[in-house]
């Protein structure tokens, strides 16, 4: 999960199943430094987890890890020790597909058809959305952390069988 240098995208540990059997990602984002008991027990199950961007509390990403192997990225509020030990971008091999994931859709500076990605997974928004681009699959789990204005908090779970994504938005009941 750690990154050891400045590189941009960073690719973990290989995470490939067999062609028949499924894969389930727990995807979460926006955190700021709170996570749910509710967010924990959607994600649990996970065969990984996936944190697109503003922990704010590197105590979550333990928690996180005691669930499964967790790929995360820093967001615009990540500071200091977290900052520097989170990645801005990371490439998380799943299936038969590798998932492009960064913090902030705007922050995008790659074309993730051209370079074989089967999904970009990003935050930043607080809005959950799914949504299919030119072949790709754009997920933003929504924020786990504390409520802003009127938005769900949200997680979101992944299935990933061979190169198949299933993708579905999770609201949490708090």
């Amino acid at each position: 999960m750690r990154s050891k240098g400045p590189r941009e995208v960073r690719h973990g540990p290989r995470f490939r199943p067999g062609r028949s059997r499924s894969l389930l990602i727990g995807v979460i984002s926006d955190t700021h430094g709170l996570l749910r008991p509710e967010a924990v027990r959607a994600l649990e199950g996970s065969e990984r987890i996936v944190h697109a961007g503003d922990v704010g509390d590197p105590g979550i990403l333990e928690e996180l890890e005691r669930i499964a192997p967790l790929s995360a990225v820093r967001g615009n509020v990540d500071r200091g020790d977290l900052a520097r030990d989170l990645p801005a971008t990371e490439v998380v091999p799943a299936g038969e597909t590798d998932l492009y994931v960064l913090h902030d859709l705007a922050m995008l500076d790659l074309d993730p058809t051209a370079a074989g990605f089967a999904a970009v997974i990003y935050g930043h928004s607080h809005q959950p959305s799914v949504e299919l681009r030119d072949g790709v699959l754009y997920l933003n789990p929504g924020a786990a952390g504390p409520r802003r204005f009127r938005l769900p908090v949200t997680v979101a779970r992944l299935t990933v069988t061979g190169s198949r994504l299933d993708a579905e938005i999770v609201q949490l009941d708090v």
